[in-house]
């Protein structure tokens, strides 16, 4: 991990967001910039689990929303956290545990219950504080 430069080998906090067109051809750009951003960032050992958790969130974003989206990328004290904002204020679709086995063997429909099982953490947000603007859906992973 890089140093920050007071010699405590702690890295400094850091943050991207990529704003992506409703089109699904985003997926394979969001993919391929973050693989990037964790690869200049020293956390390869990462990088194929937030790759498929940001794909299955971008995905979500721009399938099931009509406008724009952003994919915003964090680190900080160890936890990456990859979010996902999008114009509709709606609940993510609720992952259904029952419904694990059956979501696998689908193509489509598996994006909740694959974050629910490869983050350590998940949740969502209405971005309401100015009227209705959207969500945000966001995972955690460690990385330390």
């Amino acid at each position: 991990m890089p140093e920050n430069g007071t010699g405590t080998g702690l890295a400094a906090p850091w943050e991207y967001s990529l704003y992506i067109p409703n089109d699904l051809r985003a997926v394979t750009v969001s993919r391929r910039t973050l693989r990037l951003i964790l690869t200049l960032h020293g956390l390869i050992c990462v990088v194929d689990v937030a790759e498929l958790l940001a794909a299955e969130l971008v995905a979500n974003a721009v399938r099931h929303t009509e406008g724009p989206a952003a994919l915003r990328v964090r680190w900080s004290a160890g936890v990456l956290r990859i979010g996902t904002w999008d114009t509709d204020p709606r609940p993510p679709e609720p992952v259904d545990p029952t419904a694990a086995d059956r979501a696998a063997e689908l193509e489509e429909g598996r994006g909740l219950t694959l974050v629910r099982a490869c983050a350590d953490l998940w949740g969502w947000h209405p971005l309401s504080t100015e009227g209705n603007r959207g969500k945000y859906v966001w995972c955690d992973l460690a990385t330390a």
